[in-house]
């Protein structure tokens, strides 16, 4: 990464990926409920005193050495990339990020340095739900009750397709409510790591029974107890992924998934040290025990570009794990003022483009006002506007978002695996891009043109 570079990823505004509101690094904006707001991008926030550096191929224990007489020590090893470590640092001479990112790069030794930048989410809500026309982000034209916007899965579901347990897709977002009465069917219980107090499976996490909690370290991928004070946003995504049909409440675009959680989004957000970490743990559980994991559901953004995170998602894309991403609530264009990790591309270093950005659309087929856009960068509307699911603690709430957009094409992704078996990543993009219903509002907004439509899943 040259100075230059550096200096325009330092001062890039980016925007959330978030549920109908936005913040910046000072305040978060209330967005009244069905109210989302376009605003200017926040300034991205990052981890003060603390960088993400990977050495140079070859210098592993010689670089450490070297590099502390710079200024900074290692605090972890995230990965091992190119056969060089990648690092989380801190700056121990009292040196801004900014500078020290500079005095890394001019030594020569490293492959790059960046700051451990900071991703956002916000929820706004306002509240039985599919028989009632509610959930009409599920709707087809020829369902009952019917919306053309909708993504069309009640007319797969007519065709017999409701989804397979044998698909997985990790939720990288804050944690879910587990045992909601309309996810628990669907939640991961790990066979390979009983909880024993010991890593059976050797990965590094003990008990990683539903997943993992990168952001405060430990295996409780829910902490909202009873009262539902936290992880209403992840709850939220869960119970479009795949909520189950069981009479009440709502349905998932699949009656039938297997979810993980992969939390790093905590009360102040997520940083790009954790998020690599749980795209990481992912793609480890996939290549170690050959879990039919097709997808990782990303609705949050708000850093700047980060190599480290898009190695991250490389990696991912290598062990045919799509990565389907929110483009973002402030109402720009993501051609002209970059969104990630939306706007992410691994065509060059994966052999395809495992990244799937997702603009939101309301019921009348219109592109929010709040949703982020692009020609060239997003690649396709679906609903993302009073959208209906489940929340902490067994509750139902709608919210607004590209954030509540994304879960739909995520849905549809298990959807499709679960009907065409041994579909690689790729295969799947391609199905989801190639069956959708051009839109006016989307026309010259995105890639496709078009919404999501998984009727033919």
């Amino acid at each position: 990464m040259n100075p230059a570079r550096l200096a325009a990823l330092m001062t890039l505004a980016l925007t959330l990926a978030a549920c109908g509101q936005n913040s910046t690094p000072a305040a978060e904006a209330q967005i009244p409920a069905g109210e989302p707001a376009a605003v200017s991008p926040a300034t991205p926030e990052f981890v003060e005193g603390e960088v993400l550096v990977q050495l140079q191929s070859g210098l592993s224990a010689q670089g450490l050495t070297a590099l502390s007489g710079l200024g900074v020590q290692s605090l972890e090893t995230l990965a091992i990339t190119n056969g060089a470590p990648l690092l989380r640092m801190q700056i121990s001479d009292g040196a801004s990020v900014q500078a020290k990112i500079g005095q890394l790069q001019a030594s020569g030794m490293v492959r790059f340095a960046e700051p451990n930048w900071v991703y956002h989410h916000q929820a706004t809500a306002s509240d039985s739900y599919f028989t009632n026309g509610t959930l009409w982000g599920m709707y087809g034209d020829a369902s009952s009750p019917a919306n053309a916007y909708g993504s069309q899965a009640a007319e797969a579901w007519a065709r017999g397709n409701v989804g397979s347990d044998g698909v997985y897709v990790g939720i990288i977002d804050e944690g879910y409510q587990f045992d909601h009465p309309d996810l628990k069917n669907n939640a991961w219980t790990n066979p390979y790591d009983p909880v024993n107090g010991t890593d059976d499976d050797g990965n590094g996490y003990v008990d990683d029974t539903r997943g993992w909690d990168f952001a405060n370290g430990d295996n409780s991928v829910y902490d909202g107890g009873t009262r539902g004070s936290q992880d209403s946003h992840g709850t939220h995504v869960a119970g479009t992924i795949g909520g189950t049909a069981d009479g009440s409440g709502v349905v998932g675009v699949n009656h039938n998934v297997t979810f993980i959680s992969g939390k790093f989004l905590g009360r102040r957000g997520g940083t790009t040290a954790n998020a690599i970490k749980a795209v990481d743990y992912f793609t480890d559980l996939k290549t170690r025990h050959g879990m039919n994991i097709v997808a990782t559901n990303n609705s949050w953004g708000g850093g700047g570009y980060s190599q480290a995170l898009y190695d991250a998602v490389v990696r991912a894309a290598k062990a045919n794990i799509l990565f389907i991403a929110a483009a973002g609530n402030s109402g720009t264009n993501n051609d002209t003022t970059a969104s990630y990790p939306s706007n992410y591309d691994t065509s060059s270093s994966a052999g395809y483009d495992s990244v799937i950005a997702v603009a939101a659309i309301d019921k009348a087929g219109a592109l929010a006002s709040f949703s982020q856009y692009g020609a060239k960068s997003v690649d396709l509307g679906a609903p993302g506007v009073a959208i209906m699911s489940s929340v902490p603690y067994n509750g139902y709430s709608s919210y607004n978002g590209t954030s509540m957009a994304t879960p739909h094409v995520t849905g549809g992704a298990a959807l499709y695996a679960a009907s065409h078996p041994g579909a690689t990543a790729k295969q799947i993009r391609d199905a989801i891009l190639g069956s959708v219903v051009a839109t006016n509002s989307l026309n010259g907004k995105t890639v496709t043109g078009g919404r999501l439509n998984v009727s033919g899943f």
